[in-house]
């Protein structure tokens, strides 16, 4: 189990007004799996992806990342659990506008104090592994927005993490590039990559191997993919915005 979380609230305070956010929540997720988290704006998704990516704290409940008690670390050591263990891919790239491709794929090994000259090899293996080894001296002005993506993809695995954690990763992307980085997830998770994906899009949720379904702070189901879709995914002929 390299994901578990157990009986999880999250509540916060407007004035004196207490407003639950998250309810009872559990989750578990296999090191390898591919799943989708699913759930409409409001759903709670968001407070939930936080509280995955070690970014926020539950008011109650449990969470072990990789065996590792989550919620005794310290805000120092949560904050290099985060480093070493989660990739992240948030819908708006989260690039670093004046840095190259290379400069932004290493910076979290700069963070991790990986000398120079290792953080430019490994940086320029995970371009190569995105596909985009002829952009590394590219500025994210001079990218597409696929492209930009899979830039933040490079940064999100160029520390060999535990977990991949996506946010909406299509949601700012047309038809065709998302379809290219749901096509990058999967292969990903061909080679063992484990992914937690947040969406609101069923066609993309349709992607993972695993839906899990959030709905007013609960998670309400957990199912396989509907069989009677399989077909259309692997086609690419889900009707809407494809990716």
């Amino acid at each position: 189990m390299i994901l578990d979380l157990k009986n999880i609230y999250k509540d916060y305070q407007q004035d004196k007004l207490v407003v639950p956010v998250l309810k009872d929540v559990s989750l578990q997720v296999e090191e390898g799996e591919y799943v989708a988290v699913m759930g409409p704006s409001g759903s709670g998704k968001t407070t939930l992806m936080n509280i995955i990516g070690c970014l926020d704290r539950p008011t109650s409940g449990t969470y072990q990342l990789a065996g590792e008690d989550v919620l005794r670390c310290k805000d120092r050591e949560m904050s290099d659990l985060r480093l070493k263990s989660i990739g992240f891919v948030f819908q708006n790239f989260q690039l670093l506008s004046r840095q190259s491709a290379l400069e932004n794929v290493a910076l979290p090994l700069s963070y991790a104090g990986i000398k120079k000259k290792e953080r430019r090899e490994r940086a320029t293996q995970a371009l190569e592994r995105v596909g985009l080894r002829d952009r590394i001296t590219f500025k994210p002005t001079q990218l597409s927005g696929g492209q930009k993506q899979r830039v933040a993809i490079a940064r999100a695995m160029v520390n060999n993490p535990k977990i991949l954690l996506a946010d909406e990763p299509t949601g700012a992307l047309d038809s065709k590039s998302g379809q290219q980085i749901m096509e990058l997830f999967q292969q990903l998770n061909d080679e063992g990559v484990t992914i937690v994906m947040i969406t609101h899009d069923r066609n993309i949720a349709l992607k993972a191997k695993r839906i899990v379904h959030i709905i007013d702070g609960e998670i309400t189901e957990g199912a396989q993919k509907e069989p009677e879709f399989e077909n259309d995914v692997r086609t690419g002929a889900l009707s809407g915005k494809e990716a």
